[in-house]
């Protein structure tokens, strides 16, 4: 029993995934910061866009 535990913590089956659960985790986040910080001037610029859109008439400039 011994021996096999031993075994066991030396085995390094598995520890690619590891890596790769650990590296994906820190993209995702990363990729929510950045969506958090762009969607507030994303917004602004869009009820700008919607805005002027609004109040535009074809044909005068």
């Amino acid at each position: 029993m011994r021996k096999n535990f031993k075994t066991f913590l030396k085995s390094e089956d598995g520890a690619v995934t590891v890596d790769w659960v650990v590296l994906t985790a820190a993209v995702v986040s990363l990729a929510v910061v950045v969506i958090f910080a762009i969607q507030g001037p994303t917004d602004d610029v869009g009820d700008g866009v919607g805005d002027y859109l609004t109040t535009y008439t074809p044909g005068s400039n």
